[in-house]
């Protein structure tokens, strides 16, 4: 009696539980897709190459001192070494300035990420989840970056509804 209870309550309990409604999505492939993303993305490699140019031409401009200074030192007297060891490391940290306003935490690249790319990347995100509601998954896994998803089934990818809930497709 006691087995025939616990089958029972074993095949309700499993009858309860309703299976996981996992589906992915391929995010790159999306935005590569979306008519403002490229055009985006190509102001944003063009100001980093311009930036890293500017730091590059600094850094040039520091080598060369450091050679001078290196090259003129024995003839320099106490006085003109301290003054040119003080300019190189004025601009050594005139660089390292630099390289952090543009390429640090919060730089310039930070800043025009947040406004170039990061407004497309949440319309993508909010279609995910918009569609995701609308057909009932639970969870959706972005199969974009790296090896997050190592098998999943073809159609539970929903990259075509979200590229329809954005109008990129009919």
């Amino acid at each position: 009696m006691k087995r025939i209870v616990f089958f029972l309550f074993c095949f309700t309990a499993i009858s309860f539980v309703s299976p996981a409604q996992i589906a992915f999505v391929n995010t790159k492939y999306i935005l590569t897709r979306m008519p403002d993303y490229p055009d985006s993305l190509a102001k944003l490699n063009n100001l980093t190459a311009l930036w890293q140019k500017e730091i590059d031409d600094k850094q040039a401009i520091l080598e060369k001192m450091y050679k001078d200074f290196e090259k003129d030192e024995p003839l320099l007297t106490d006085e003109s070494k301290k003054k040119r060891s003080d300019q190189i490391f004025y601009h050594e940290k005139e660089l390292r300035d630099l390289q952090r306003a543009r390429f640090g935490y919060e730089g310039d690249l930070f800043k025009k990420k947040q406004e170039l790319i990061k407004p497309i990347e949440d319309r993508v995100n909010v279609a995910v989840q918009s569609t995701a509601s609308r057909l009932s998954y639970k969870v959706v896994l972005d199969k974009s970056e790296g090896n997050t998803v190592m098998y999943a089934k073809p159609t539970l990818d929903i990259t075509e509804e979200v590229e329809k809930e954005l109008g990129i497709i009919k």
